[in-house]
This record gives C-alpha cells, sequence and structure tokens, in this order.
C-alpha cells in the first residue's frame, strides 16, 4: 500500500492530451477512442478486401492508398501516446503499446518485404479498448479477472504443458513402433504429430492406425484427451474463483497500467495518482 501518491511530471498539455486519448470519461475522450475505433474496424475490413483478388485487381491502388492514411493517423496516435506519459516505456511495454506499435509496423516492414501490410490485420486486437471506452466496466472487470487467472495459473499451466509434451513424444514413439514405417508413421516426429492431433481429438484423418493393436492403443489416447483437456480448464477456473474483485476502468498516467480498485487514489503499480 503506498502512503501518498508520487508527483506526475506532465505539462498541461500533455493532462488534456492523457485525458482525451487514454480516458474516455470526457466528451472529447469517448469522441477520439470511439473515432479511432471506427478508423482501426475500417481499416481491417479494407485489410481484408485486399486480399480477395477480384477487388484487388479493381480497386488495389484505392486499397493502398487509404492503407497508407490509416497507417499515418496511428503512427500520429502512437507518438501522441507516447508523449503525453510520464513514464513512455512503460506503455510501449504494455500490451496495448504493442499491439499499438504492430498495427503501423507491418506497412513500413512492406517497404522491404511486399505482403507482409496484411499483418495490419493485428489491429484488431486495438478495439478491445472498446470495453473501457464506452464504460463496459463489468465486462472489463471480467477480462481483468481473466488475465489476473491467467497469471496466477502460469506455472501450474507450464508444468501441465511440459507434461503433455513429455507424454505425445512417448505417445508418438511408441505408435511408431506398434504401426511403423509401412502404415503411414513414417517417423517419430510424423507420430508425434498423430499424437498431438489425436490426443487434442482434433483427428485430421490425414493419418490413422491399421493395425488392431495400433487401433486400440489410439482409442486409449483419444480418451485420455478428454481428461487432459479438462485439466487447465479447471485450473483457470479456481484462479478466477479466487481473484473475483470489483476493478474500474481508470488508466494510470504515469505507468498505463489498468486494473484498479473502485476506490484506488493512486497506482497500485507504481504509486502514481490517478486522475480524479
Amino acid at each position: 500500500m503506498f502512503e501518498s501518491a508520487s508527483p506526475i511530471n506532465l505539462s498541461p498539455r500533455q493532462k488534456v492530451l492523457h485525458e482525451i486519448i487514454f480516458e474516455a470519461d470526457t466528451p472529447a475522450g469517448k469522441f477520439f477512442n470511439l473515432a479511432l475505433t471506427c478508423c482501426i474496424i475500417t481499416s481491417v475490413v479494407l485489410v481484408m478486401l485486399e486480399s480477395v483478388k477480384s477487388v484487388r485487381d479493381v480497386y488495389g491502388s484505392w486499397l493502398t492508398i487509404a492503407d497508407w492514411l490509416f497507417t499515418a493517423v496511428f503512427s500520429v496516435e502512437y507518438i501522441l501516446r507516447l508523449y503525453c506519459v510520464s513514464k513512455p516505456g512503460a506503455y510501449a511495454g504494455s500490451f496495448y503499446g504493442i499491439v499499438d506499435l504492430m498495427a503501423v509496423l507491418p506497412s513500413y516492414l512492406s517497404l522491404l518485404l511486399p505482403g507482409t501490410h496484411y499483418l495490419a490485420i493485428v489491429r484488431i486486437f486495438r478495439v478491445l479498448r472498446v470495453f473501457r471506452i464506452l464504460k463496459l466496466a463489468y465486462y472489463l472487470e471480467e477480462a481483468n479477472h481473466l488475465m489476473l487467472a491467467l497469471k496466477a495459473s502460469q506455472k501450474r499451466i507450464t508444468v501441465f504443458i511440459l507434461a503433455v509434451l513429455a507424454l505425445v513424444v512417448f505417445i508418438g514413439s511408441a505408435m511408431y513402433v506398434i504401426e511403423g514405417e509401412e502404415n503411414g508413421y513414417t517417423s517419430i516426429p510424423v507420430s508425434i504429430y498423430w499424437a498431438v492431433v489425436t490426443l487434442t481429438t482434433v483427428g485430421y484423418g490425414d493419418i490413422s492406425p491399421k493395425t488392431p493393436w495400433g487401433q486400440a492403443f489410439s482409442v486409449l489416447i483419444m480418451i485420455l484427451g478428454y481428461g487432459i483437456i479438462a485439466i487447465p480448464t479447471g485450473i483457470v477456473t479456481a484462479e478466477i474463483a479466487a481473484t473475483r474483485k470489483p476493478l474500474t476502468t481508470q488508466v494510470c498516467p504515469a505507468c498505463c497500467a489498468e486494473g484498479h480498485d473502485v476506490d484506488a487514489k493512486c497506482c497500485k503499480y507504481c504509486g502514481n495518482a490517478l486522475n480524479a
């Protein structure tokens, strides 16, 4: 618990920009963020349309111009976001900061590697801000609960994934021995691929056991797969039940952290004062 709020060295202009860009409590802030959301959705739709050959052949040049216009808008916006926080590195390293940067990089990268501008589809993740923009605090609170639960479950899920990796290596090797190359299991890596597909109950069907022993073994793997799928769900669910706590949509003007308590006066991560 912080005893007092640390001062934030922001100029009046930076404070106004922060209120408009990062918050949605004022008419200007809400208008800016809603307009930005519309631009994001429009730009994503245009990228998708450009991938359609018939559309690209007719409107390709116009789509390219529009993409660069949106890239310019998002680039200026990203620079302004860095400008109006006291710790630009904190914002740049945050989830939204990385997504905002990735939203503009593909277009510039396409100058060196043609076709990479299609990766700009990552802009769709920017619309996640709509929950805060529209003050849908309930949905934002649920999202924060999920993120906290995933972080708290990180070690257990890591152990679980490592155990599953070891298991599929064993299953793939065993299936290679049981079926052999003559039945399509041409190598242990190929057999491991089959084990992953079977264990996750995907079942592409491109490789399937032919011998009775192989079929019996695959049945055990399928049944085991249902049990394995339930384990991470139970881990995360338990953490969600333990982390439910009312949260606000407030964003720290210093470190850009979210997920503060509704009665918080200062950031629980860096100690700086939150906007009133």
